[in-house]
Protein backbone atom coordinates (compact mmCIF):
# COMPACT_ATOMS: atom_id res chain seq x y z
CA UNK A 1 0.00 0.00 0.00
CA UNK A 2 1.27 3.48 -0.93
CA UNK A 3 1.90 5.78 2.01
CA UNK A 4 3.71 8.58 0.21
CA UNK A 5 7.22 8.98 -1.24
CA UNK A 6 10.08 7.31 0.55
CA UNK A 7 12.86 8.36 -1.85
CA UNK A 8 14.14 11.91 -1.44
CA UNK A 9 17.27 13.83 -2.29
CA UNK A 10 18.60 12.78 1.12
CA UNK A 11 18.44 9.11 0.16
CA UNK A 12 21.98 7.64 -0.14
CA UNK A 13 21.37 6.29 -3.65
CA UNK A 14 19.67 9.43 -4.96
CA UNK A 15 22.87 11.29 -5.88
CA UNK A 16 24.37 8.26 -7.62
CA UNK A 17 21.17 7.61 -9.57
CA UNK A 18 20.94 11.26 -10.57
CA UNK A 19 24.56 11.42 -11.72
CA UNK A 20 24.10 8.31 -13.87
CA UNK A 21 20.85 9.60 -15.35
CA UNK A 22 22.30 13.03 -16.16
CA UNK A 23 25.26 11.33 -17.84
CA UNK A 24 22.87 9.30 -20.01
CA UNK A 25 20.91 12.46 -20.85
CA UNK A 26 24.17 14.17 -21.73
CA UNK A 27 25.02 11.32 -24.11
CA UNK A 28 21.61 11.72 -25.77
CA UNK A 29 22.03 15.46 -26.26
CA UNK A 30 25.58 15.01 -27.54
CA UNK A 31 24.32 12.62 -30.24
CA UNK A 32 21.58 15.04 -31.29
CA UNK A 33 24.01 17.98 -31.27
CA UNK A 34 26.54 16.04 -33.34
CA UNK A 35 24.17 16.03 -36.29
CA UNK A 36 23.10 19.63 -35.76
CA UNK A 37 26.72 20.80 -35.68
CA UNK A 38 27.58 18.79 -38.78
CA UNK A 39 24.66 20.35 -40.64
CA UNK A 40 25.65 23.82 -39.39
CA UNK A 41 29.05 23.43 -41.06
CA UNK A 42 27.22 23.96 -44.38
CA UNK A 43 25.76 27.32 -43.37
CA UNK A 44 28.09 29.24 -45.69
CA UNK A 45 26.94 27.12 -48.64
CA UNK A 46 23.29 27.82 -47.80
CA UNK A 47 23.95 31.55 -47.56
CA UNK A 48 25.84 31.54 -50.87
CA UNK A 49 22.69 30.15 -52.51
CA UNK A 50 20.53 32.75 -50.80
CA UNK A 51 19.06 30.12 -48.46
CA UNK A 52 18.58 29.66 -44.74
CA UNK A 53 19.49 26.41 -42.97
CA UNK A 54 17.01 23.60 -42.21
CA UNK A 55 16.90 24.44 -38.51
CA UNK A 56 16.33 28.10 -39.26
CA UNK A 57 13.47 27.03 -41.55
CA UNK A 58 11.91 25.11 -38.67
CA UNK A 59 12.24 28.07 -36.31
CA UNK A 60 10.50 30.38 -38.79
CA UNK A 61 7.78 27.85 -39.55
CA UNK A 62 6.67 27.23 -35.96
CA UNK A 63 4.45 29.57 -33.97
CA UNK A 64 6.66 31.42 -31.46
CA UNK A 65 6.51 29.91 -28.00
CA UNK A 66 4.41 26.91 -29.06
CA UNK A 67 5.65 23.42 -28.16
CA UNK A 68 7.42 21.17 -30.67
CA UNK A 69 7.61 17.43 -30.01
CA UNK A 70 10.70 16.13 -31.79
CA UNK A 71 10.36 12.61 -33.17
CA UNK A 72 12.99 10.09 -34.27
CA UNK A 73 15.96 12.29 -33.44
CA UNK A 74 18.21 9.20 -33.25
CA UNK A 75 16.83 7.36 -36.30
CA UNK A 76 19.63 5.77 -38.28
CA UNK A 77 22.19 5.88 -35.48
CA UNK A 78 24.73 3.10 -36.13
CA UNK A 79 22.82 2.11 -39.28
CA UNK A 80 25.16 4.09 -41.53
CA UNK A 81 28.11 1.66 -41.21
CA UNK A 82 29.94 4.11 -38.98
CA UNK A 83 31.10 3.64 -35.41
CA UNK A 84 29.41 5.17 -32.35
CA UNK A 85 31.81 8.14 -32.44
CA UNK A 86 31.07 9.04 -36.07
CA UNK A 87 27.52 7.90 -36.80
CA UNK A 88 25.06 10.74 -37.48
CA UNK A 89 21.57 10.14 -36.03
CA UNK A 90 18.41 11.65 -37.47
CA UNK A 91 18.31 9.98 -40.91
CA UNK A 92 18.72 13.41 -42.60
CA UNK A 93 15.32 14.49 -41.27
CA UNK A 94 14.14 16.93 -38.62
CA UNK A 95 10.63 15.80 -37.80
CA UNK A 96 8.02 16.27 -35.14
CA UNK A 97 4.64 17.68 -34.19
CA UNK A 98 4.43 21.46 -33.94
CA UNK A 99 2.01 24.35 -34.26
CA UNK A 100 1.88 26.36 -37.50
CA UNK A 101 -0.57 29.29 -37.72
CA UNK A 102 -2.43 27.85 -34.76
CA UNK A 103 -2.69 24.38 -36.32
CA UNK A 104 -1.13 21.25 -34.85
CA UNK A 105 0.82 19.66 -37.76
CA UNK A 106 3.23 16.87 -38.57
CA UNK A 107 6.37 18.57 -39.83
CA UNK A 108 9.18 16.90 -41.78
CA UNK A 109 12.22 18.92 -42.86
CA UNK A 110 14.95 17.51 -45.06
CA UNK A 111 18.27 18.16 -43.33
CA UNK A 112 20.09 19.09 -46.51
CA UNK A 113 23.15 20.11 -44.51
CA UNK A 114 23.89 16.38 -44.16
CA UNK A 115 24.91 14.70 -47.44
CA UNK A 116 22.70 17.16 -49.34
CA UNK A 117 19.69 15.54 -47.67
CA UNK A 118 20.35 12.16 -49.34
CA UNK A 119 18.33 9.44 -47.68
CA UNK A 120 20.01 7.28 -45.04
CA UNK A 121 19.35 3.57 -44.38
CA UNK A 122 16.58 4.32 -41.88
CA UNK A 123 15.05 7.35 -43.62
CA UNK A 124 12.23 5.29 -45.09
CA UNK A 125 11.15 3.90 -41.72
CA UNK A 126 11.27 7.31 -40.06
CA UNK A 127 9.23 8.95 -42.83
CA UNK A 128 6.63 6.15 -42.81
CA UNK A 129 6.36 6.47 -39.03
CA UNK A 130 5.75 10.24 -39.25
CA UNK A 131 3.08 9.72 -41.91
CA UNK A 132 1.36 6.99 -39.91
CA UNK A 133 1.21 9.24 -36.85
CA UNK A 134 -0.25 12.02 -39.00
CA UNK A 135 -2.93 9.66 -40.31
CA UNK A 136 -3.75 8.34 -36.85
CA UNK A 137 -3.86 11.75 -35.19
CA UNK A 138 -5.52 13.59 -38.11
CA UNK A 139 -2.63 16.02 -38.57
CA UNK A 140 -1.89 18.10 -41.69
CA UNK A 141 1.43 17.00 -43.19
CA UNK A 142 3.97 19.72 -43.96
CA UNK A 143 7.23 18.78 -45.71
CA UNK A 144 10.09 21.21 -46.38
CA UNK A 145 11.86 19.54 -49.28
CA UNK A 146 15.50 19.69 -50.30
CA UNK A 147 17.04 16.30 -50.90
CA UNK A 148 19.52 14.64 -53.19
CA UNK A 149 17.24 11.60 -52.96
CA UNK A 150 18.38 8.02 -52.55
CA UNK A 151 22.10 7.34 -52.40
CA UNK A 152 22.54 5.02 -55.37
CA UNK A 153 25.82 3.73 -53.95
CA UNK A 154 23.75 2.21 -51.10
CA UNK A 155 20.97 0.88 -53.34
CA UNK A 156 18.89 -1.90 -51.80
CA UNK A 157 16.01 -3.28 -53.82
CA UNK A 158 13.77 -3.50 -50.76
CA UNK A 159 14.17 0.23 -50.10
CA UNK A 160 12.95 0.98 -53.62
CA UNK A 161 10.05 -1.47 -53.35
CA UNK A 162 8.89 -0.34 -49.90
CA UNK A 163 9.67 3.31 -50.60
CA UNK A 164 6.46 3.51 -52.58
CA UNK A 165 4.71 3.42 -49.21
CA UNK A 166 5.73 7.05 -48.66
CA UNK A 167 3.79 8.09 -51.77
CA UNK A 168 0.90 5.78 -50.91
CA UNK A 169 0.65 7.48 -47.51
CA UNK A 170 0.62 10.95 -49.08
CA UNK A 171 -2.33 9.80 -51.19
CA UNK A 172 -4.03 8.35 -48.12
CA UNK A 173 -3.47 11.50 -46.09
CA UNK A 174 -5.12 13.61 -48.77
CA UNK A 175 -7.98 11.13 -49.19
CA UNK A 176 -8.46 11.13 -45.41
CA UNK A 177 -9.12 14.87 -45.62
CA UNK A 178 -5.73 15.81 -44.18
CA UNK A 179 -3.96 18.57 -46.16
CA UNK A 180 -0.46 17.86 -47.43
CA UNK A 181 1.84 20.80 -48.14
CA UNK A 182 5.28 20.67 -49.76
CA UNK A 183 7.78 23.53 -49.88
CA UNK A 184 10.43 23.08 -52.58
CA UNK A 185 13.50 24.73 -51.10
CA UNK A 186 15.87 22.77 -53.34
CA UNK A 187 15.96 19.67 -55.52
CA UNK A 188 13.48 16.82 -55.35
CA UNK A 189 14.31 14.48 -58.19
CA UNK A 190 13.54 10.96 -59.41
CA UNK A 191 11.16 9.27 -56.96
CA UNK A 192 11.42 12.32 -54.73
CA UNK A 193 9.55 14.33 -57.37
CA UNK A 194 6.40 12.57 -56.23
CA UNK A 195 6.67 14.28 -52.85
CA UNK A 196 5.38 17.54 -54.37
CA UNK A 197 3.45 15.63 -57.03
CA UNK A 198 1.33 13.94 -54.36
CA UNK A 199 0.98 17.02 -52.15
CA UNK A 200 -2.19 19.12 -52.18
CA UNK A 201 -0.33 22.44 -52.12
CA UNK A 202 3.18 23.12 -53.43
CA UNK A 203 5.28 26.22 -52.79
CA UNK A 204 8.40 26.54 -54.94
CA UNK A 205 11.39 28.78 -54.32
CA UNK A 206 12.70 30.67 -57.35
CA UNK A 207 16.08 29.56 -58.69
CA UNK A 208 16.62 26.87 -56.01
CA UNK A 209 13.42 24.81 -55.98
CA UNK A 210 13.39 21.92 -58.44
CA UNK A 211 11.33 18.78 -59.06
CA UNK A 212 12.05 16.45 -61.96
CA UNK A 213 11.85 12.76 -62.70
CA UNK A 214 15.37 13.06 -64.09
CA UNK A 215 17.94 15.83 -63.92
CA UNK A 216 19.91 17.09 -66.88
CA UNK A 217 22.69 14.52 -66.53
CA UNK A 218 20.33 11.53 -66.43
CA UNK A 219 18.23 12.90 -69.30
CA UNK A 220 21.36 13.24 -71.43
CA UNK A 221 22.51 9.74 -70.50
CA UNK A 222 19.11 8.17 -71.17
CA UNK A 223 17.95 10.08 -74.24
CA UNK A 224 20.84 12.15 -75.57
CA UNK A 225 18.87 15.36 -75.00
CA UNK A 226 20.87 18.32 -73.74
CA UNK A 227 18.61 20.13 -71.29
CA UNK A 228 18.85 22.55 -68.39
CA UNK A 229 17.70 21.63 -64.89
CA UNK A 230 15.67 24.83 -64.76
CA UNK A 231 13.76 23.79 -67.89
CA UNK A 232 13.27 20.25 -66.69
CA UNK A 233 12.06 21.02 -63.18
CA UNK A 234 12.71 24.58 -62.00
CA UNK A 235 10.13 26.12 -59.68
CA UNK A 236 9.45 28.90 -62.21
CA UNK A 237 8.72 26.37 -64.93
CA UNK A 238 6.36 24.39 -62.69
CA UNK A 239 4.55 27.57 -61.68
CA UNK A 240 3.94 28.65 -65.28
CA UNK A 241 3.93 25.53 -67.48
CA UNK A 242 3.46 22.19 -65.71
CA UNK A 243 1.11 23.44 -62.99
CA UNK A 244 2.95 21.52 -60.27
CA UNK A 245 3.64 24.65 -58.18
CA UNK A 246 0.75 26.70 -56.79
CA UNK A 247 2.75 29.45 -55.10
CA UNK A 248 6.09 30.86 -56.24
CA UNK A 249 8.32 32.29 -53.51
CA UNK A 250 11.21 34.70 -53.85
CA UNK A 251 13.37 32.90 -51.29
CA UNK A 252 13.23 30.50 -48.33
CA UNK A 253 11.89 33.08 -45.90
CA UNK A 254 9.11 34.06 -48.30
CA UNK A 255 8.31 30.38 -48.91
CA UNK A 256 7.87 29.69 -45.22
CA UNK A 257 5.69 32.76 -44.84
CA UNK A 258 3.54 31.42 -47.70
CA UNK A 259 3.35 28.00 -46.03
CA UNK A 260 2.10 29.64 -42.86
CA UNK A 261 -0.48 31.61 -44.90
CA UNK A 262 -1.68 28.47 -46.69
CA UNK A 263 -2.13 26.77 -43.34
CA UNK A 264 -3.97 29.78 -41.93
CA UNK A 265 -6.26 29.99 -45.00
CA UNK A 266 -7.37 26.39 -44.49
CA UNK A 267 -9.21 27.54 -41.36
CA UNK A 268 -8.41 24.06 -40.15
CA UNK A 269 -9.81 24.47 -36.65
CA UNK A 270 -13.12 26.03 -37.63
CA UNK A 271 -15.21 22.93 -36.82
CA UNK A 272 -13.07 21.66 -33.97
CA UNK A 273 -15.04 21.53 -30.76
CA UNK A 274 -13.25 23.54 -28.14
CA UNK A 275 -11.50 21.56 -25.43
CA UNK A 276 -12.99 22.16 -22.01
CA UNK A 277 -10.80 24.30 -19.80
CA UNK A 278 -8.98 21.80 -17.62
CA UNK A 279 -7.88 23.04 -14.27
CA UNK A 280 -5.08 21.07 -12.68
CA UNK A 281 -2.37 21.33 -10.09
CA UNK A 282 1.29 20.55 -10.56
CA UNK A 283 2.72 17.47 -8.81
CA UNK A 284 3.40 17.96 -5.14
CA UNK A 285 6.76 16.29 -5.64
CA UNK A 286 9.04 17.83 -8.32
CA UNK A 287 9.54 16.15 -11.68
CA UNK A 288 13.26 16.93 -11.35
CA UNK A 289 13.44 14.16 -8.71
CA UNK A 290 12.83 11.54 -11.39
CA UNK A 291 16.52 11.64 -12.27
CA UNK A 292 17.43 10.46 -8.76
CA UNK A 293 14.62 7.97 -8.19
CA UNK A 294 15.29 5.50 -10.99
CA UNK A 295 18.40 3.32 -10.50
CA UNK A 296 21.11 3.41 -13.13
CA UNK A 297 21.11 -0.41 -13.22
CA UNK A 298 17.84 -1.72 -14.63
CA UNK A 299 18.14 -4.86 -12.47
CA UNK A 300 17.84 -2.78 -9.27
CA UNK A 301 14.16 -2.61 -8.26
CA UNK A 302 12.32 0.57 -7.35
CA UNK A 303 8.73 1.43 -6.53
CA UNK A 304 7.07 2.84 -9.65
CA UNK A 305 4.68 4.79 -7.41
CA UNK A 306 7.63 7.06 -6.63
CA UNK A 307 7.81 7.90 -10.33
CA UNK A 308 4.06 8.29 -10.77
CA UNK A 309 3.91 10.74 -7.85
CA UNK A 310 6.21 13.05 -9.85
CA UNK A 311 4.17 12.77 -13.07
CA UNK A 312 0.50 13.18 -12.15
CA UNK A 313 -1.56 16.17 -11.10
CA UNK A 314 -1.24 16.91 -7.40
CA UNK A 315 0.80 13.70 -7.03
CA UNK A 316 -2.58 12.04 -6.43
CA UNK A 317 -3.63 8.65 -7.77
CA UNK A 318 -5.95 5.79 -6.87
CA UNK A 319 -4.75 2.21 -6.99
CA UNK A 320 -6.90 -0.48 -8.62
CA UNK A 321 -6.80 -3.84 -6.75
CA UNK A 322 -3.63 -2.94 -4.81
CA UNK A 323 -3.53 -6.24 -2.92
CA UNK A 324 -4.00 -8.49 -5.95
CA UNK A 325 -1.08 -9.08 -8.31
CA UNK A 326 0.77 -6.43 -6.33
CA UNK A 327 3.84 -6.25 -8.60
CA UNK A 328 1.68 -4.99 -11.46
CA UNK A 329 0.39 -1.50 -10.71
CA UNK A 330 -2.90 -0.24 -12.16
CA UNK A 331 -3.44 3.39 -11.21
CA UNK A 332 -6.03 6.05 -11.95
CA UNK A 333 -4.84 9.66 -12.10
CA UNK A 334 -4.81 12.85 -14.15
CA UNK A 335 -2.15 14.69 -16.15
CA UNK A 336 -2.91 18.32 -17.08
CA UNK A 337 -6.54 17.55 -16.30
CA UNK A 338 -6.73 14.49 -18.58
CA UNK A 339 -7.98 11.39 -16.76
CA UNK A 340 -5.70 8.43 -17.50
CA UNK A 341 -5.12 4.83 -16.53
CA UNK A 342 -1.51 3.95 -15.73
CA UNK A 343 0.06 0.50 -15.90
CA UNK A 344 3.46 0.23 -14.25
CA UNK A 345 5.71 -2.55 -12.98
CA UNK A 346 7.27 -3.30 -9.62
CA UNK A 347 8.68 -6.55 -10.94
CA UNK A 348 7.77 -9.42 -13.25
CA UNK A 349 4.11 -9.93 -14.18
CA UNK A 350 2.49 -12.92 -12.44
CA UNK A 351 -0.88 -14.57 -13.25
CA UNK A 352 -2.76 -12.34 -10.81
CA UNK A 353 -1.05 -9.24 -12.19
CA UNK A 354 -1.93 -10.20 -15.77
CA UNK A 355 -5.55 -10.81 -14.74
CA UNK A 356 -5.73 -7.46 -12.98
CA UNK A 357 -4.15 -5.63 -15.91
CA UNK A 358 -6.61 -7.23 -18.35
CA UNK A 359 -9.58 -6.14 -16.22
CA UNK A 360 -8.13 -2.63 -15.88
CA UNK A 361 -7.40 -2.20 -19.60
CA UNK A 362 -10.89 -3.32 -20.55
CA UNK A 363 -12.46 -1.03 -17.94
CA UNK A 364 -10.47 1.93 -19.29
CA UNK A 365 -11.51 1.01 -22.82
CA UNK A 366 -15.15 0.92 -21.73
CA UNK A 367 -14.83 4.37 -20.16
CA UNK A 368 -12.76 5.83 -23.02
CA UNK A 369 -9.84 6.51 -20.67
CA UNK A 370 -6.38 6.78 -22.30
CA UNK A 371 -3.71 4.39 -21.07
CA UNK A 372 -0.12 5.17 -20.12
CA UNK A 373 2.33 2.25 -19.85
CA UNK A 374 5.47 2.77 -17.74
CA UNK A 375 7.67 -0.20 -18.59
CA UNK A 376 10.03 -1.70 -16.03
CA UNK A 377 9.69 -5.48 -16.15
CA UNK A 378 11.74 -8.52 -17.07
CA UNK A 379 8.58 -10.18 -18.39
CA UNK A 380 6.04 -12.77 -17.31
CA UNK A 381 6.88 -15.11 -14.43
CA UNK A 382 8.22 -18.58 -15.23
CA UNK A 383 8.43 -21.76 -13.18
CA UNK A 384 6.29 -24.76 -12.33
CA UNK A 385 3.94 -22.93 -9.97
CA UNK A 386 3.32 -20.13 -12.46
CA UNK A 387 2.82 -22.45 -15.42
CA UNK A 388 0.30 -24.49 -13.44
CA UNK A 389 -1.45 -21.27 -12.38
CA UNK A 390 -2.05 -20.50 -16.06
CA UNK A 391 0.64 -17.91 -16.80
CA UNK A 392 0.37 -18.49 -20.54
CA UNK A 393 -3.41 -18.15 -20.50
CA UNK A 394 -3.51 -15.09 -18.28
CA UNK A 395 -0.58 -13.38 -20.03
CA UNK A 396 -2.35 -13.99 -23.34
CA UNK A 397 -5.48 -12.30 -22.01
CA UNK A 398 -3.44 -9.22 -21.14
CA UNK A 399 -1.86 -9.17 -24.60
CA UNK A 400 -5.32 -9.55 -26.16
CA UNK A 401 -6.55 -6.55 -24.18
CA UNK A 402 -3.56 -4.39 -25.12
CA UNK A 403 -3.81 -5.33 -28.80
CA UNK A 404 -7.53 -4.58 -29.07
CA UNK A 405 -8.14 -1.61 -26.80
CA UNK A 406 -9.46 1.39 -28.70
CA UNK A 407 -8.31 4.18 -26.39
CA UNK A 408 -5.12 6.22 -26.91
CA UNK A 409 -2.02 4.37 -25.70
CA UNK A 410 1.20 6.08 -24.61
CA UNK A 411 4.20 3.91 -23.79
CA UNK A 412 7.42 4.82 -22.00
CA UNK A 413 10.38 2.52 -21.47
CA UNK A 414 11.50 3.68 -18.03
CA UNK A 415 13.71 0.73 -17.10
CA UNK A 416 13.65 -2.86 -18.30
CA UNK A 417 11.25 -3.95 -21.04
CA UNK A 418 12.06 -7.56 -21.79
CA UNK A 419 10.45 -10.58 -23.37
CA UNK A 420 6.70 -10.88 -23.66
CA UNK A 421 6.46 -8.32 -20.87
CA UNK A 422 7.25 -5.76 -23.57
CA UNK A 423 4.24 -7.00 -25.53
CA UNK A 424 1.87 -6.94 -22.57
CA UNK A 425 3.09 -3.45 -21.69
CA UNK A 426 2.31 -2.14 -25.19
CA UNK A 427 5.69 -2.28 -26.89
CA UNK A 428 6.34 -1.11 -30.43
CA UNK A 429 4.57 -4.07 -32.10
CA UNK A 430 1.31 -3.09 -30.37
CA UNK A 431 1.18 0.25 -32.15
CA UNK A 432 0.95 2.69 -29.26
CA UNK A 433 -0.03 6.18 -30.36
CA UNK A 434 3.30 7.37 -29.00
CA UNK A 435 6.30 5.43 -27.68
CA UNK A 436 9.34 7.00 -26.03
CA UNK A 437 12.37 5.54 -24.27
CA UNK A 438 14.42 6.89 -21.40
CA UNK A 439 18.20 6.90 -21.93
CA UNK A 440 18.70 4.49 -19.01
CA UNK A 441 16.19 1.93 -20.32
CA UNK A 442 16.92 -1.44 -21.87
CA UNK A 443 14.75 -3.60 -24.11
CA UNK A 444 15.07 -6.96 -25.81
CA UNK A 445 14.05 -10.57 -25.55
CA UNK A 446 16.02 -10.79 -22.27
CA UNK A 447 19.07 -9.34 -20.56
CA UNK A 448 22.50 -10.33 -21.82
CA UNK A 449 23.50 -12.13 -18.61
CA UNK A 450 20.27 -14.13 -18.64
CA UNK A 451 20.75 -15.09 -22.30
CA UNK A 452 24.35 -16.15 -21.66
CA UNK A 453 23.36 -18.22 -18.62
CA UNK A 454 20.53 -19.87 -20.56
CA UNK A 455 22.79 -20.95 -23.40
CA UNK A 456 25.42 -22.23 -20.96
CA UNK A 457 22.83 -24.40 -19.23
CA UNK A 458 21.77 -25.75 -22.62
CA UNK A 459 25.40 -26.52 -23.49
CA UNK A 460 25.98 -28.28 -20.16
CA UNK A 461 22.81 -30.34 -20.53
CA UNK A 462 23.86 -31.36 -24.03
CA UNK A 463 27.31 -32.41 -22.82
CA UNK A 464 25.78 -34.44 -19.99
CA UNK A 465 23.47 -36.26 -22.40
CA UNK A 466 26.42 -37.18 -24.58
CA UNK A 467 28.57 -38.15 -21.60
CA UNK A 468 31.38 -35.77 -22.53
CA UNK A 469 33.26 -33.31 -20.37
CA UNK A 470 32.33 -29.66 -20.81
CA UNK A 471 35.01 -27.27 -22.05
CA UNK A 472 34.82 -24.52 -19.43
CA UNK A 473 36.98 -22.09 -21.38
CA UNK A 474 34.76 -22.45 -24.42
CA UNK A 475 31.63 -21.99 -22.28
CA UNK A 476 33.09 -18.82 -20.75
CA UNK A 477 33.90 -17.42 -24.20
CA UNK A 478 30.41 -18.29 -25.40
CA UNK A 479 28.86 -16.59 -22.38
CA UNK A 480 30.85 -13.42 -22.98
CA UNK A 481 29.98 -13.37 -26.70
CA UNK A 482 26.27 -13.90 -26.08
CA UNK A 483 26.12 -11.30 -23.33
CA UNK A 484 27.84 -8.76 -25.55
CA UNK A 485 25.50 -9.60 -28.45
CA UNK A 486 22.37 -9.03 -26.37
CA UNK A 487 23.55 -6.06 -24.30
CA UNK A 488 24.88 -4.20 -27.36
CA UNK A 489 21.38 -4.24 -28.89
CA UNK A 490 19.39 -3.40 -25.76
CA UNK A 491 20.53 0.23 -25.50
CA UNK A 492 17.80 2.77 -26.30
CA UNK A 493 20.25 4.61 -28.54
CA UNK A 494 20.57 1.46 -30.66
CA UNK A 495 16.87 0.55 -30.68
CA UNK A 496 15.87 4.14 -31.40
CA UNK A 497 18.42 4.15 -34.23
CA UNK A 498 16.50 1.17 -35.61
CA UNK A 499 13.24 3.21 -35.39
CA UNK A 500 11.77 0.95 -32.70
CA UNK A 501 10.31 3.92 -30.84
CA UNK A 502 9.41 7.54 -31.55
CA UNK A 503 12.44 8.91 -29.76
CA UNK A 504 14.62 8.94 -26.63
CA UNK A 505 13.68 11.66 -24.14
CA UNK A 506 14.92 13.34 -21.01
CA UNK A 507 12.92 11.59 -18.24
CA UNK A 508 12.25 14.99 -16.67
CA UNK A 509 10.22 15.89 -19.77
CA UNK A 510 7.91 12.89 -19.35
CA UNK A 511 5.01 14.76 -17.74
CA UNK A 512 4.85 17.50 -20.37
CA UNK A 513 5.23 14.94 -23.18
CA UNK A 514 2.34 12.91 -21.76
CA UNK A 515 0.25 16.09 -21.66
CA UNK A 516 1.19 17.08 -25.23
CA UNK A 517 0.40 13.59 -26.56
CA UNK A 518 -2.91 13.44 -24.69
CA UNK A 519 -3.86 16.83 -26.16
CA UNK A 520 -2.92 15.56 -29.63
CA UNK A 521 -4.98 12.38 -29.26
CA UNK A 522 -7.94 14.26 -27.78
CA UNK A 523 -7.88 16.76 -30.64
CA UNK A 524 -7.79 13.95 -33.23
CA UNK A 525 -10.85 12.29 -31.71
CA UNK A 526 -12.83 15.51 -31.76
CA UNK A 527 -11.86 16.52 -35.29
CA UNK A 528 -14.22 16.08 -38.23
CA UNK A 529 -12.51 15.72 -41.61
CA UNK A 530 -13.84 15.68 -45.16
CA UNK A 531 -12.77 12.30 -46.45
CA UNK A 532 -12.56 11.62 -50.19
CA UNK A 533 -12.47 8.43 -52.24
CA UNK A 534 -9.20 9.75 -53.70
CA UNK A 535 -6.65 12.33 -52.69
CA UNK A 536 -6.70 15.76 -54.28
CA UNK A 537 -5.64 15.26 -57.91
CA UNK A 538 -3.66 17.80 -59.91
CA UNK A 539 -5.13 19.34 -63.07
Amino acid sequence: MWNGPKVTAADPAFADNRAAMLAAIGELRALENRTAQKSEERRARFEARGQITPRDRLARLLDPGAPFLRLHSLAGFLADKKGPEESLPGSTFIMGIGVVSGVRCMIVIDDSGINAGALSPKSLQAMLSAQEIALRQKLPFLHLVESAGANLMNYQVEDWALGGGVFRNLAKLSAAGLPTIAVLHGPSTAGGAYMPGLSDYVIGVKKNGMAALAGAALVNSATGEVAKDSDLGGAEMHATKSGLVEYLADDDIHAIALARRVMARLDWNRDLAALPVREFSEPEYPIEDVAGIVPADWSTPYDARELVARLVDGSEFDEFKPGFGAATLCLQAQVHGHTIGILANNGPIDPAGANKATHFIQACDQAGTPLVFLNNTTGYMVGTAYEQAGMIKHGSKMIQAVANTRVPKLTFYCGASFGAGNYGMCGVAYEPDFLFAWPNSRSGVMGGAQAAKTMSLVARAGAARKGVEIDEDRVAQQEAAIQNLFDAQSSPFVTSGKVLDHGVIDPRDTRKIIAFCLDTCAEARRRLVNENAFGVARM
